[in-house]
């Protein structure tokens, strides 16, 4: 099947791509890395009058990190992102989730700001901004407005975009000080969307007990959900047993199920690998104990 007919249009400036963006307002899709877009498409489940290809603006395709956070534009691919040093080091969790995102011919090509406006409930980065907290930041004709990820995502396949925006940049905290992250993710094949997976950052003291747990998940909601795990080991040792938290996790989630999973084995999944990542997320923050974020 081939798409609907639409008009195309590639502006060389922002402020062109705002403008063209507000004149075609809902009836305008936005083309980055076009991973999700041109399926949808081909398919003709979507069918915009207009599309704005934004691959000219290549004051948008940069990665940049601080003490504070990392910045990801709405032009940087999976790969670059991947292959940034300072992004890696200011937040590790943000490449080892981009590391298992499809294939190297998707990443090469694919946008993480991208992916994150899609907002498939069964992506990897959804979950990792919302388990860190971070933040989008969109522009239009009227202006500029972050949005807080546990906002942005307002549905499945559905963000806080409005018409007439452009989602111009992602902000990723860095990871704090003494603390330890960890990806995990069960799918049926390589490069497919999870079944389920997980993101985990937990948090020391000078003493290496836990003082912080919290793990973001895909596949197992409308939306990514993230859960507080500190109660459940809170003042425990790095190397201690910390099933109990990844019990709590099993307990507190509420999956459907569909054609690749019944939700019992859903909610198997979170406990499983919710221990498995809090056990590899505390020893990696035991190791950077001695280490400052800054």
């Amino acid at each position: 099947m081939k798409p609907s007919a639409f008009d195309y249009s590639r502006p060389e400036s922002l402020d062109e791509a705002l403008g063209l963006l507000a004149e075609a307002g809902p009836d305008a899709k936005v083309l980055a890395g076009g991973q999700s877009l041109l399926p949808l498409l081909s398919m003709r489940l979507i069918a915009p009058a207009r599309l704005v290809d934004v691959n000219r603006l290549s004051e948008l395709a940069y990665v940049r990190s601080g003490p504070d956070a990392v910045w990801v534009g709405a032009l940087a691919r999976h790969a670059a992102v991947l292959r940034d040093a300072g992004a890696r080091d200011r937040q590790p969790l943000l490449a080892e989730a981009l590391a298992v995102i499809a294939h190297p011919s998707i990443r090469n090509r694919g946008t993480s700001v991208g992916s994150l406006v899609h907002a498939d409930p069964s992506a990897e980065l959804p979950a990792v901004l919302c388990l860190l907290e971070g933040s989008v930041t969109l522009a239009s004709t009227a202006g500029r407005r972050t949005v807080p990820a546990d906002r942005f995502f307002t549905g499945p396949l559905e963000s806080d975009v409005q018409p007439g925006e452009l989602a111009i940049e992602a902000s990723f905290p860095a990871r704090p000080a003494r603390s330890g992250s960890a990806f995990a993710e069960v799918s049926r094949r390589h490069g497919d969307y999870a079944v389920c997976g997980v993101a985990v950052l937990v948090e020391l003291d000078e003493d290496l007990r836990i003082t912080a747990a919290r793990a973001g998940y895909l596949s197992v909601s409308a939306t990514p959900l993230v859960l507080d795990l500190t109660a459940a080991i809170s003042g425990r040792a790095y190397d201690a047993d910390l099933s109990e938290a990844a019990a709590f996790a099993r307990a507190a989630v509420d999956p459907e199920p569909d054609i690749h999973a019944s939700a019992e084995y859903r909610r198997q999944l979170v406990g499983v690998l919710t221990g498995r990542a809090l056990r590899l997320a505390a020893q990696r923050a035991a190791g950077n104990s001695g280490e400052a974020a800054a």
